[in-house]
Parts: structure tokens; C-alpha cells; sequence
């Protein structure tokens, strides 16, 4: 899946150099030279990235009446040195000053598009369909179908009626991951045979790995 943005600005130039660089990030650009246009499409449409030409008219304006829905995305502010003050006080988690370099660009959104990722994919939850294997506190193994991933837990549902409740072992592997994964956890729900269960301990490496194979999956599906 593209992350998607919207870009307010009539200044081609620069608009050029950042539609080169958010298709690097895969990342949709959708450019609206008017600020009463980019406002409508924000109320039809939520973006994961507003980037703003301040130096346009009418932006003043535009940012003030989005009041707390700035806090939906991040937002990018592209000003010159002398409308920076203007703009000081702005919700804007990042800023960058015209003309704007290559170099500056991509360090910059990168660390927006590191943001938005690291917010989808704290709720996403990734639909699979693979064998898992739950050790109980008795140390009983139960083979179970692995039926979605997320950061913070997994739902499973094992092939044989049994109940699985209390602290956990989870083991299972992933398509094109490195290792296979043995995460502590906790059952939180069982429902119809399903049963979630909520990490309790990883590694510092599991986790990055986890978050990883999450992110390829989300931007490849």
C-alpha cells in the first residue's frame, strides 16, 4: 500500500524536485495550487503527509483552519528564511526552508515517512495464513493456524479444539524473514475457537525485525 500526501503549492520547481523524491519513498504525491481546494480534499479524504508552501497565499489562513486536524498528519512547511518567523509557532512536525536541497529533502522526508509508518503499523494488523506452534505454562505444544500479525500480538486459532489461556510461547516463521520468532505473550481473548494473545517480551532485534517484515508487507500489499 502507497502512503499518500498532498502537496499545496504553485512554486513547479520545487514541486518537481519533492514528486521525484516522494515516489522514491513510495509515497503519493497529489499537487493543489489552491489552499481552498487542498482544505476541500482534506475534508473528503484523509492524507498521511500535508506539505505546505507557506510562501503561498492564502496558507495563513488555510493552516488556521484546519485548527486540530493538523494533529491527523505530519506537516511539512516549506518556507523562505524571511516567512519562517511567521510560522514559528505552527503544529508542524517538520520544517525545511526554500530553496530546497535534494539532500535536505530526502533526510526530511524520511523522517516523516519513518513517522507516518511507525503510526499505521502500531494498529495494522497483517492477514496470514501459516503454521504457529503455542507452548502453554504447562508446556503442553499446541499446532495452531497463524491468522494475523501485528507489532504487539498475534490471533491464532489452533487445529485441534483446546484452551489456551495465561502466559504463552509463540513460535512461527515468516516468508523471507531472516529467523523464525519466539515471542512471550499473554492470551487477552478467546473467541469461536480463536484465541488472541498480546506480546509480553521480545528482543530489542525481534522487535526491529518484526517491524521490518510488517513495513515490506505494507507497502508491497
Amino acid at each position: 500500500m502507497t502512503l499518500s500526501s498532498l502537496l499545496v503549492s504553485r512554486d513547479w520547481s520545487e514541486v518537481s524536485v519533492l514528486e521525484c523524491i516522494l515516489g522514491g519513498l513510495h509515497i503519493g504525491v497529489d499537487v493543489e495550487p489552491e489552499p481552498q481546494r487542498a482544505r476541500a480534499k482534506l475534508a473528503r479524504t484523509k492524507v498521511d503527509a500535508l506539505i505546505v508552501d507557506c510562501d503561498l497565499a492564502g496558507t495563513a489562513d488555510f493552516l488556521h483552519e484546519l485548527n486540530d486536524e493538523l494533529n491527523t498528519v505530519p506537516l511539512v512547511i516549506i518556507s523562505s528564511a524571511n516567512g519562517r518567523d511567521r510560522f514559528k509557532d505552527s503544529d508542524a512536525t517538520f520544517v525545511f526552508e526554500k530553496p530546497i536541497s535534494v539532500e535536505q529533502a530526502v533526510h526530511t522526508l524520511s523522517a516523516a515517512r519513518n513517522l507516518i509508518l511507525d503510526g499505521r503499523l502500531r494498529y495494522h494488523r497483517h492477514t496470514l495464513d501459516l503454521p504457529v506452534y503455542v507452548t502453554l505454562a504447562s508446556r503442553k505444544r499446541v499446532k495452531a493456524s497463524l491468522l494475523n500479525l501485528s507489532q504487539g500480538g498475534v490471533a491464532v486459532r489452533p487445529c485441534r479444539p483446546v484452551e489456551i489461556a495465561g502466559p504463552v510461547r509463540v513460535d512461527f516463521e515468516l516468508p523471507g524473514a531472516r529467523a523464525g520468532f519466539k515471542v512471550q505473550g499473554e492470551v487477552v481473548w478467546n473467541r469461536q475457537g480463536n484465541s488472541g494473545i498480546r506480546f509480553a517480551e521480545m528482543s530489542r532485534r525481534t522487535s526491529r525485525d518484526l517491524q521490518l517484515w510488517l513495513a515490506r508487507q505494507y507497502l508491497t500489499h
